[in-house]
């Protein structure tokens, strides 16, 4: 496919010398490109097309980088990439060594901050420009913020310190979920216009002058009149009040695909000095109709048929999130007392059908995980038996209120804990490789890892009837039923490890999703001629540590292997268990996620790199026998 202007344009100086008048040319190529590559590669798509006007509008109106523009989350930042001299690498988008799905620091300068969390934009924005205050400097900072991020705490936060600072900031947000109101057509643009004008402004600046000048004695009750009408009138016809109050000035709603509108405006707010707030109304998937129809699945897609934005590919296997689905359901019918609770991921999280069918004992508290994690603990203490699902990267903003609210008041409540380890594509933002370590030195707290679809749901049945606060922490990938459908099922008992296979040179300990893995790996160590026990951690905390104990009187190389940060994980438990007990005798080898970051990439790729795969579990395990 061939693009007259992409394809030269290598920075936004480049967009900049294009007349206005073709800027809906540019958006067409634009929505033509990401749509191209995320049907291959698979990515955010509806958010991503919903913003391609006002990322042209911003990119024109703004110097960037020498403006900076902060993205909130990044999903929506496709058309930002291609501004900003990545056309060319685009098709890598999501792919190992290759473009990010999401803003990234070490990619370009045009993207300020690495971001994958939500509600931290007008946080960091703030910063920026209060440092650029410090510096005596004079360039523009404006932070994008999509609806549900503004949901967050954090973000009001910010507008709070925002507004109480009056520092010159501009944050526009992208509010995507809203119907266009009647707010958004001649009069709404009209309005726009007016108040952004400097004749507005200093009319405005001028008459509360004058009146700071009148005498005493009215002064304050022109005064107080004069706010009354102007809050009346804007109450009446401008949705923005609440941001008033919180010291920004407010700009909308206006239509987010009129790009000259939007360019007049952002030119217009550029002349303030003050905190301004723009509402921009987009359309999710707009320009590509499966996506228009179907928002949610287009939100975050695999590959698809760009003609009918049918999947590509056979069916993909069962999943911990389906079978976490199934599960809650049966589980609500025959226990009344069971809820479910989600932050803005009804759907990621798999509570949909649930929500379906028990509408009353539902909550979606939006992009809140802190309030998530707190209400349900109140719910639990109250004789409820909340589930709260959340995956493992977003579970880790509510770290006080797992401590707090949820394991000092020893709340009987269940954290579902998706998409605990690797997680492919989303890269660094999102791996859940830090579970073990942010959670398992906290009291009360039961922590349990299943290593197929069987032990999943009887993990959750063991959960539902716990007395204290349980994790149940489980991957995004596929189920492996068909691995250990040859092993007899061991009942779950509380902090019982289980020994799936015995042996005498070596003893792997495997955990979660790596049980899978150690299968393999110790069936390629029999064909070696190595006896190897495989043990299925099953509970992190409380730890099988008389299991442990019993295997190194007769084996004394332990290996460990978990989809996890190996600082303060399994290995750091195994190794803590083995000093405590003044056991020096043992030969250890950890195997897990380093001291590091890990980039996009696919889940099966970055095990290999990471030594996680069954060929190089032989390899150590080898190694360690040999000594």
């Amino acid at each position: 496919m061939s693009y007259k202007y992409l394809t030269k344009i290598n920075s936004p100086v480049d967009l900049r010398k294009i007349n206005k008048k073709e800027l809906p040319s540019v958006a067409q190529e634009l929505r033509e490109k990401i749509i191209e590559v995320v049907s291959n590669n698979g990515g955010h798509l509806a958010t991503s097309l919903g913003s391609v006007d006002l990322i042209l509008a911003l990119h024109y109106a703004f110097n960037s980088p020498i403006d900076k523009i902060v993205w909130d989350v990044g999903h929506q930042c496709y058309a930002h990439k291609l501004l900003t001299g990545r056309f060319d690498k685009f098709e890598t988008l999501r792919q190992y060594k290759g473009l990010s799905g999401f803003p990234n620091k070490y990619e370009s300068e045009y993207d300020i901050f690495t971001t994958g969390h939500s509600s931290t934009a007008i946080s960091q924005a703030l910063g920026l420009a209060v440092a650029r205050d410090l510096k005596k400097e004079k360039n523009k900072v404006v932070a994008v913020v999509g609806d549900g991020s503004l949901s967050g705490g954090m973000s009001f936060e910010a507008l709070n310190n925002a507004g109480q600072l009056k520092t010159d900031l501009i944050v526009v947000l992208n509010d995507n979920e809203m119907a266009i109101s009647k707010n958004v057509g001649a009069l709404s643009e009209y309005l726009a216009r007016i108040i952004t004008t400097p004749i507005y402004k200093k009319v405005r600046d001028e008459l509360r002058t004058l009146i700071k000048k009148l005498p005493v004695s009215v002064r304050g009750r022109v005064l107080y009149t004069t706010e009354k009408v102007e809050e009346s009138l804007k109450g009446l016809l401008v949705p923005g009040m609440l941001f008033e109050e919180l010291g920004f000035f407010y700009v909308g709603p206006i239509d987010g695909h009129n790009t000259a509108h939007l360019i007049d405006t952002f030119e217009s707010v550029k002349k303030f000095d003050a905190p301004v707030f723009i509402h921009v109304i987009t359309k999710k998937g707009k320009g590509y109709k499966p996506a228009e129809e179907q928002p949610m699945p287009f939100h975050g897609t695999g590959p698809f048929n760009i003609v009918d934005g049918s999947p590509k590919g056979s069916k993909s296997k069962k999943s911990y999130t389906d079978c976490f689905s199934e599960t809650v359901v049966k589980l609500a019918e025959k226990e009344k007392k069971v809820l479910g609770i989600t932050a803005a991921m009804t759907s990621g999280v798999g509570l949909l059908e649930f929500s379906k069918k028990y509408p009353d004992r539902f909550f979606d508290v939006g992009i809140a995980e802190c309030h998530a994690v707190a209400f349900a603990g109140a719910l639990a203490v109250s004789g409820y038996k909340p589930i709260t699902a959340i995956y493992s990267t977003f579970l880790q903003r509510a770290y006080d209120q797992i401590i707090h609210d949820v394991c000092l008041q020893n709340a009987p409540l269940i954290l579902a804990i998706d998409r605990t380890g690797l997680v492919g594509e989303d890269g660094a933002t999102h791996h859940g490789v830090f579970t073990i370590p942010y959670l398992r030195h906290i009291p009360n707290l039961t922590m349990v890892f299943p290593k197929d679809g069987k032990e999943f749901g009887e993990m959750f049945k063991f959960a539902v009837k716990y007395t204290s606060p349980i994790a149940v922490c489980y991957p995004r990938g596929s189920i492996c039923d068909e691995k250990f459908s040859g092993f007899e099922f061991t009942e779950i008992e509380a902090g019982k490890s289980e020994v799936l296979i015995k042996g005498q040179d070596i003893a792997i300990f495997a955990l979660g999703s790596m049980v899978e893995q150690g299968l393999d790996a110790v069936n390629q160590l029999k064909e070696q001629g190595i006896s190897a026990s495989l043990i299925n951690v099953r509970f992190v905390k409380p730890f099988d540590e008389k299991l442990l104990l019993d295997i190194i009187k007769t084996t004394k190389n332990i290996m460990v292997i978990e989809e996890g940060a190996i600082a303060g994980g399994l290995g750091s438990l195994i190794m803590e268990c083995l000093e405590v007990n003044k056991i020096r005798s043992v030969n250890i080898k950890c195997l897990g996620i380093p001291d590091s970051f890990i980039e996009h990439g696919k889940r099966d790729f970055l095990l290999e790199k990471l030594g996680l795969s069954s060929s190089n579990i032989v390899k150590e395990a080898m190694n360690l026998v040999s000594r």
